[in-house]
């Protein structure tokens, strides 16, 4: 890298090198940067020679030294450029400048000197929006930016395959956001609007938590990696890739970062009721990426979230991340089933069945609480099984969700309720709704294609997964009655079952889905009666 990037444009009143050893060195960065936040518009000429001193002073520099020195030189470089295109040249010179003087640094100190790169290339795509440029220039600039994006993305994958660092904050998180945006906030804006300014692309749970809790640098670097990753994700939504390439990406993306506080960050996002893009995205598209994030959220079973990848975190934050999965897969089942999608919801509940994720929960839950006898086991492994299991937990005091997540409570109660009223209901035609499962059998033989949303046929549920949905009907709702009871219509019945599979093109990921497929079976099939009640209790012998 070129040493004049980094070596500031003159460097009057320099201290000398004993004034930043030991002790004296966070003293010294502690007053300048206090010095910094109170000058007026913060002025950073009369200290960024201090703080290239503060930077040098170290072979592994203090996360904030690199981080006020770099906000330094972009302000002057870039105080004057009011056009896109040199302000985009300006954010990739920041970009060669972060990462040059973070070269010593381990890898989540690397990926939090990219917050404010993203910062500025989402201001400038803001702008870019909001200006009447012509087709052709804008198509160009777009282009380069989504180029830009991408390199940085793979910076990142490169930082997340390397070394982490311990290293934590010196100053709060609020202080370094407020040097780096102080030219364009008043100084009375409360800590979360500061956030929300900073992190666009974070929802306001995200935001509020940072706020208030504050965070360490493996944290912050996962909610780095989610801002970045979201905006690729957009980006490539709107230049037209498909949502099978949109998926394939990002189930390759999660698999190639393997970062666990990005995927937290990624699922505490789709907990909220839309995703924090509406700059960027209509209604209607935010919807799209939304179910995109969904399949490569639920579909897939990733092997960095194993129980025995994660003991060097908190049990607590593992328990919450499950949880959070949990509430996220009876969502996005629950819009399916909302919007007649019924493939799709047997779909995530197919997947969530088969991971890892249920036995994962339950032993959690286990640890902290000591339930061990299997009465205090949840009946079953569906997304609804657990959530009556931990609802049930709650009312007996037992406190098992976070603040944050608490709030869905009540809904949940009700949504429960409601799909066990809705399984007692037989429809006008003789029909039973399984509630949990969402697909129905159709007494008069009937086949009807179920489409996704490009509008082509999905494929046929597969054997194997049509006797584990039966088993989980049989184990939920009833499995103790005699099989007279349970049989619904004596006469065959012509039922089309249909599979959602999700393919893995990325070429990079050794992750595949839990969604099991059946090369020998044609798609959308006809299976007539496909399981006999022996059959189910042959399934559940095994």
């Amino acid at each position: 890298m070129d040493s004049a990037l980094i070596h500031p444009p003159n460097t009057p009143n320099r201290q000398k090198p004993s004034d930043f050893i030991g002790e004296n060195h966070e003293l010294a960065l502690n007053q300048s940067i206090q010095d910094l936040l109170h000058s007026q518009n913060h002025d950073f000429s009369a200290l960024s020679s201090t703080f290239y001193e503060l930077m040098q002073a170290r072979p592994n520099p203090a996360l904030e030294s690199i981080w006020v020195y770099s906000a330094s030189i972009f302000r002057q470089s870039n105080s004057l450029k009011d056009e896109i295109s040199d302000r985009v040249s300006a954010i990739k010179a920041l970009f060669q400048l972060m990462s040059g003087c973070s070269a010593s640094c381990g890898s989540s100190k690397s990926i939090v000197f990219l917050a404010p790169v993203m910062y500025e290339v989402y201001r400038v795509i803001a702008d870019l929006k909001g200006k009447e440029l012509g087709s052709k220039r804008e198509k160009k600039l777009m282009r380069e930016i989504r180029s830009f994006v991408n390199a940085i993305l793979g910076y990142i994958s490169v930082c997340c395959s390397a070394n982490d660092d311990g290293d934590d904050f010196i100053r709060p998180l609020e202080d370094l956001i407020r040097v780096w945006i102080g030219d364009v906030v008043d100084e009375t804006l409360e800590a979360k609007e500061v956030f929300t300014l900073f992190f666009p692309l974070l929802g306001d749970d995200i935001v509020g938590r940072l706020g208030v809790e504050g965070c360490g640098v493996s944290e912050f670097a996962g909610v780095v990696i989610a801002e970045a990753f979201l905006l690729k994700l957009c980006l490539d939504f709107c230049s037209g890739d498909s949502k099978q390439e949109l998926r394939s990406w990002a189930v390759g993306s999660i698999t190639g970062f393997r970062h666990f506080y990005f995927f937290e960050t990624l699922v505490r996002m789709l907990l909220e009721d839309t995703l924090p893009v509406t700059s960027l995205l209509s209604s209607e598209d935010e919807v799209s990426v939304r179910k995109v994030l969904y399949d490569a959220v639920i579909l897939v079973d990733y092997s960095f979230l194993n129980l025995d990848k994660l003991t060097h975190l908190p049990a607590k934050r593992v328990k919450s991340l499950a949880i959070s999965r949990l509430l996220v897969t009876y969502e996005a089942t629950e819009l399916f089933r909302g919007k007649g999608d019924q493939t799709k919801a047997i779909s995530y509940i197919n997947a969530f069945s088969g991971s890892q994720l249920p036995s994962q929960l339950i032993k959690l839950v286990a640890n902290e609480i000591g339930v061990d006898s299997k009465a205090g086991q949840p009946r079953g492994s569906s997304p609804k099984a657990l959530l009556k299991w931990l609802l049930g937990l709650e009312d007996q005091g037992i406190r098992l969700l976070d603040d944050d997540i608490t709030k869905y409570k009540s809904k949940l109660a009700i949504d429960i309720s409601e799909a066990e009223h809705e399984q007692l209901v037989y429809t006008k035609e003789g029909t039973k709704a399984n509630a949990d499962l969402g697909f129905y059998i159709d007494n008069k033989g009937e086949e009807e294609d179920v489409y996704g949303d490009d509008g082509r046929t999905n494929e046929s549920v597969n054997a194997a997964f049509v006797a584990a949905a039966h088993t989980m009907a049989s184990a939920e709702n009833g499995g103790g009655r005699k099989r007279k009871e349970r049989t619904g219509v004596g006469k065959k019945k012509h039922v089309k079952f249909l599979k959602y599979n999700l393919q893995d093109n990325s070429g990079s990921s050794g992750e595949k889905s839990t969604v099991r497929t059946n090369d020998g079976s044609n798609s959308g099939s006809e299976v007539e009666n496909p399981l006999s009640d022996e059959d189910i209790d042959e399934v559940k012998e095994k």
